[in-house]
Protein backbone atom coordinates (compact mmCIF):
# COMPACT_ATOMS: atom_id res chain seq x y z
CA UNK A 1 0.00 0.00 0.00
CA UNK A 2 1.40 3.54 -0.76
CA UNK A 3 2.23 6.05 1.90
CA UNK A 4 -1.26 8.17 0.46
CA UNK A 5 -3.32 4.91 0.79
CA UNK A 6 -1.94 4.32 4.50
CA UNK A 7 -2.56 7.62 5.55
CA UNK A 8 -5.94 7.92 4.14
CA UNK A 9 -6.79 4.43 5.71
CA UNK A 10 -5.73 5.79 8.99
CA UNK A 11 -7.98 8.91 8.56
CA UNK A 12 -10.68 7.01 7.59
CA UNK A 13 -10.38 4.42 10.21
CA UNK A 14 -10.18 7.65 12.79
CA UNK A 15 -13.16 9.10 11.86
CA UNK A 16 -15.05 5.88 12.14
CA UNK A 17 -13.81 5.52 15.07
CA UNK A 18 -15.27 9.08 16.47
CA UNK A 19 -18.15 8.93 14.70
CA UNK A 20 -18.84 5.45 16.65
CA UNK A 21 -18.15 7.34 19.72
CA UNK A 22 -21.10 10.20 18.70
CA UNK A 23 -18.30 12.97 17.92
CA UNK A 24 -18.53 14.96 14.79
CA UNK A 25 -17.43 17.65 13.06
CA UNK A 26 -20.32 19.70 13.93
CA UNK A 27 -21.27 21.69 16.55
CA UNK A 28 -22.79 20.02 19.73
CA UNK A 29 -26.58 19.93 19.17
CA UNK A 30 -29.85 18.01 21.21
CA UNK A 31 -28.91 14.34 19.27
CA UNK A 32 -25.23 15.14 20.55
CA UNK A 33 -24.32 12.28 23.24
CA UNK A 34 -23.06 15.12 25.20
CA UNK A 35 -24.66 18.21 25.03
CA UNK A 36 -23.54 21.65 25.84
CA UNK A 37 -24.42 24.20 27.95
CA UNK A 38 -21.35 26.11 27.52
CA UNK A 39 -20.96 26.38 24.09
CA UNK A 40 -18.59 24.22 21.41
CA UNK A 41 -14.68 24.21 21.52
CA UNK A 42 -12.63 22.79 18.68
CA UNK A 43 -9.57 23.30 16.35
CA UNK A 44 -8.71 22.68 13.00
CA UNK A 45 -6.12 22.61 10.93
CA UNK A 46 -4.88 22.15 6.61
CA UNK A 47 -1.34 21.29 6.77
CA UNK A 48 1.14 20.96 4.22
CA UNK A 49 4.26 19.70 5.68
CA UNK A 50 5.49 16.37 4.63
CA UNK A 51 2.23 15.96 3.07
CA UNK A 52 -1.17 17.14 3.09
CA UNK A 53 -3.58 16.89 6.06
CA UNK A 54 -7.15 18.57 6.79
CA UNK A 55 -8.58 17.98 10.46
CA UNK A 56 -11.43 19.88 12.42
CA UNK A 57 -12.63 18.70 15.71
CA UNK A 58 -15.68 20.16 18.20
CA UNK A 59 -16.79 18.82 20.61
CA UNK A 60 -18.92 20.31 23.84
CA UNK A 61 -16.81 21.47 26.24
CA UNK A 62 -19.42 19.64 29.03
CA UNK A 63 -17.92 16.82 26.80
CA UNK A 64 -14.37 17.63 26.89
CA UNK A 65 -14.74 17.59 30.80
CA UNK A 66 -16.38 14.56 30.92
CA UNK A 67 -13.50 12.51 28.53
CA UNK A 68 -11.52 10.07 30.79
CA UNK A 69 -8.18 11.81 31.61
CA UNK A 70 -5.81 8.54 31.70
CA UNK A 71 -4.31 8.73 27.64
CA UNK A 72 -4.71 12.76 27.48
CA UNK A 73 -2.54 12.89 30.12
CA UNK A 74 -0.36 9.81 28.47
CA UNK A 75 -0.07 12.41 25.33
CA UNK A 76 0.59 15.24 27.51
CA UNK A 77 3.66 13.65 29.39
CA UNK A 78 4.98 12.45 26.21
CA UNK A 79 4.84 15.81 24.75
CA UNK A 80 6.24 17.31 28.13
CA UNK A 81 9.63 15.86 27.95
CA UNK A 82 11.87 18.33 26.05
CA UNK A 83 13.60 15.69 24.01
CA UNK A 84 10.54 14.15 22.88
CA UNK A 85 9.12 17.80 21.89
CA UNK A 86 11.97 18.16 19.69
CA UNK A 87 11.65 14.98 18.21
CA UNK A 88 7.56 15.83 16.89
CA UNK A 89 9.11 19.29 15.50
CA UNK A 90 11.24 17.15 13.63
CA UNK A 91 8.99 14.63 12.66
CA UNK A 92 6.51 17.08 11.74
CA UNK A 93 8.96 17.76 8.88
CA UNK A 94 8.72 14.12 7.38
CA UNK A 95 9.25 10.65 8.52
CA UNK A 96 13.21 10.56 9.80
CA UNK A 97 15.56 7.04 10.59
CA UNK A 98 16.57 6.73 14.14
CA UNK A 99 19.78 8.30 12.62
CA UNK A 100 18.47 10.86 11.07
CA UNK A 101 16.97 11.85 14.25
CA UNK A 102 19.83 10.89 16.50
CA UNK A 103 21.43 13.25 14.34
CA UNK A 104 19.38 15.80 14.18
CA UNK A 105 19.64 15.90 18.23
CA UNK A 106 23.09 16.66 18.65
CA UNK A 107 24.40 14.48 21.66
CA UNK A 108 21.46 11.95 22.56
CA UNK A 109 22.34 8.39 22.51
CA UNK A 110 20.64 5.94 20.55
CA UNK A 111 19.30 4.71 23.94
CA UNK A 112 18.33 7.49 25.22
CA UNK A 113 16.55 8.35 21.43
CA UNK A 114 14.39 4.62 22.06
CA UNK A 115 13.86 5.45 25.26
CA UNK A 116 11.76 8.64 24.35
CA UNK A 117 10.79 6.78 21.17
CA UNK A 118 9.34 4.33 22.97
CA UNK A 119 6.93 6.72 25.09
CA UNK A 120 6.06 8.52 22.10
CA UNK A 121 5.07 5.52 19.93
CA UNK A 122 3.24 4.45 23.48
CA UNK A 123 1.08 7.40 23.68
CA UNK A 124 0.02 7.30 19.95
CA UNK A 125 2.31 10.16 18.66
CA UNK A 126 4.37 8.46 16.81
CA UNK A 127 4.63 5.55 14.45
CA UNK A 128 7.41 2.83 13.60
CA UNK A 129 6.49 2.94 10.03
CA UNK A 130 9.24 0.50 8.90
CA UNK A 131 12.12 -0.80 11.09
CA UNK A 132 14.00 2.39 12.46
CA UNK A 133 11.78 4.35 10.43
CA UNK A 134 9.84 6.71 12.05
CA UNK A 135 6.92 9.21 11.67
CA UNK A 136 3.76 11.56 12.69
CA UNK A 137 1.07 9.36 13.09
CA UNK A 138 -1.12 11.09 10.31
CA UNK A 139 -4.10 11.55 12.90
CA UNK A 140 -2.09 13.06 15.20
CA UNK A 141 -0.47 16.04 12.56
CA UNK A 142 -3.11 19.01 13.43
CA UNK A 143 -3.62 17.98 17.03
CA UNK A 144 0.13 18.01 17.29
CA UNK A 145 0.65 21.70 15.74
CA UNK A 146 -2.60 22.68 17.90
CA UNK A 147 -0.99 21.41 21.18
CA UNK A 148 2.17 23.03 20.72
CA UNK A 149 0.54 26.55 19.55
CA UNK A 150 -1.69 26.14 22.36
CA UNK A 151 1.02 25.95 24.63
CA UNK A 152 3.02 28.56 23.49
CA UNK A 153 0.20 30.65 23.67
CA UNK A 154 -0.27 29.80 27.16
CA UNK A 155 2.99 30.65 27.68
CA UNK A 156 2.64 34.43 26.16
CA UNK A 157 4.71 33.24 23.26
CA UNK A 158 2.39 34.31 20.56
CA UNK A 159 1.60 37.74 21.68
Amino acid sequence: MSELADRLAALEARVAALESAGVSGAPASESDPHPSTGGVVGYSGDVHLAGDISWSMTYSPDGVLDLPPDRSVEVLAALGHPVRFAIVRALLRGPMSATALQESLDSLSAGRLYHHLKALTGARIVDQHARGDYRLAPRTVVPALVLMMASADIAGELR
